[in-house]
């Protein structure tokens, strides 16, 4: 693999990442029985995942990532883009989950388009993206960079280390991009976990576990969400 995507790799399997991946997977816990879309899926940790009792087709641009890839579980991995959304039929799958993506892709719009077109009526839509107040907490409170947080909060560019620039978007501009969605649900993650300097003690497991129940305790409350690193939308196709 190359610097940039070992960086990635190495990253997720460090404990904070694991807490992340937690989080997702135990709200998606009851999913059973559905068709599912994981477009930008990465090493395929959440389809891996997901795969278990539900059917999965995965598309993700990187072949590094794709070969080096979560696979216990059976699932289809396809490489590529939009191009591959717009070979997929109209209302074909029930969920589509879309994490940390958009934010890196030039044309999102026609991404958000097609996710209408091939989600099923009723169907679910999943979508994390980056949270412009948390980085900057980040960046105050963990780094102590100011200088880089007050170019943030004036409109600078944010990088992120692996995938470059973030372009951050509101979560009501889905709405805007693409009519007949509706947000259901937006939960804040990576409140707490992010801000502390000492990482030996982000090995502990017993403080994995007690940061996880911290971190789901305030997911859904309005004043963590604004200031959490990410923020999760379960989007409904109306």
């Amino acid at each position: 693999m190359n610097k940039q995507v070992q960086s990635y790799y190495d990253i997720l399997n460090k404990p904070w990442s694991k807490i992340f991946y937690n989080i997702i997977e135990n709200r998606f816990r009851n999913m059973r029985n559905l068709k599912i879309l994981d477009f930008g899926s990465g090493f395929g940790i959440l389809s891996n995942s997901l795969a278990k009792y539900n059917e999965v087709i995965a598309i993700e641009p990187n072949i590094e990532m794709i070969e080096n890839r979560f696979q216990d579980n059976k699932y289809l991995q396809m490489r590529g883009g939009i191009g591959k959304l717009k070979e997929l039929g109209a209302k074909s799958f029930d969920v589509i989950i879309c994490h940390n993506v958009l934010e890196y892709a030039s044309e999102r719009i026609d991404i958000v388009n097609e996710f209408h077109r091939i989600l099923k009526d009723d169907g679910l839509l999943s979508i994390i993206k980056h949270n412009h107040n948390g980085k900057i907490m980040q960046k105050v409170v963990f780094e102590n960079n100011i200088d880089e947080a007050l170019s943030i909060l004036n409109g600078g560019d944010s990088i992120a280390q692996s995938f470059g620039k973030v372009n951050y978007y509101d979560n009501s501009d889905i709405l805007k991009w693409k009519t007949g969605f509706t947000i259901e649900k937006i939960y804040g993650i990576r409140t707490f976990w992010a801000l502390q300097q000492n990482n030996d003690i982000k090995y502990d497991s017993s403080w994995q576990n007690k940061m996880m129940q911290a971190e789901l305790a305030v997911s859904e409350i309005d004043d963590f969400i604004k200031i959490s690193f990410y923020n999760h939308l379960i989007i409904r196709k109306l």
